[in-house]
């Protein structure tokens, strides 16, 4: 049986500016969601979406 060969896995690293950014998101929301969009192994994109609870 021949093995399968894919393209191997290339480890990126996050740098500490995309860290930051995406932990002042995190503390900023209550309720919502947020999005990292990635292409080619880096952060391209990151999206915050806050919803506002009405009582």
């Amino acid at each position: 049986m021949e093995e399968k060969k894919g393209n191997p896995v290339v480890k990126h690293q996050i740098n500490e500016k995309d860290i930051h950014k995406i932990m002042e998101f995190i503390n900023s929301i209550q309720y919502g969601s947020i999005v990292i969009s990635i292409q080619d192994g880096k952060i391209v994109q990151i999206e915050k979406n806050e919803k506002i609870r009405l009582k």
